[in-house]
This record gives structure tokens, sequence and C-alpha cells, in this order.
């Protein structure tokens, strides 16, 4: 692995876990209050589109790092429109 791939897998890795703390708490109480619907709908389109980038690409750090983030946006987005 050289060292490109290796800033890349722990940036992912940072942004990814910056996400969860929030990911977290919006999965435990379901409050959904404070987000935008249109803005995590686009968030959540932005990552697949990140992740589809980095698959076709073969681009591990960007397919690692938007595959978490993905399962995260998409159980918040679907929290969002569930617990309106």
């Amino acid at each position: 692995m050289n060292t490109i791939t290796i800033i890349g897998l722990v940036a992912a890795f940072c942004t990814t876990l910056s996400f969860l703390p929030q990911a977290i708490k919006t999965i435990r109480t379901k409050d959904t209050s404070g987000i935008s619907l249109s803005m995590y709908g686009l968030f959540t389109l932005g990552t697949f589109l990140w992740l589809l980038f980095g698959a076709l690409s073969s681009n591990l750090p960007v397919t690692a790092a938007n595959f978490v983030t993905l399962i995260f946006a998409a159980i918040i987005l679907f929290y969002k429109i569930k617990y309106k």
C-alpha cells in the first residue's frame, strides 16, 4: 500500500468517525427535528455518488468511507422521513 492510499484511508477514517456521534444520537433518540430533509436527501445522494465514483475508479479510501457513511446517512434519512 502506498503513502497516498494510507493518507486517504486515514482521512476517510477521520471524516467517517466524525459523522458517527451524530448518527448514533439520531438513531438512539429518533429526533431529527434539527435536520433538513432536503439537505439530508442531497447529502445521501452525494454520498452514494461518491461511493459509486470510488468503486468505479478503484479508489479504496473513497469507496470505504462513503460505504460506511452511506449506511448511516440512509438510516438518518429514513428516520427523518418516518418520524416527522
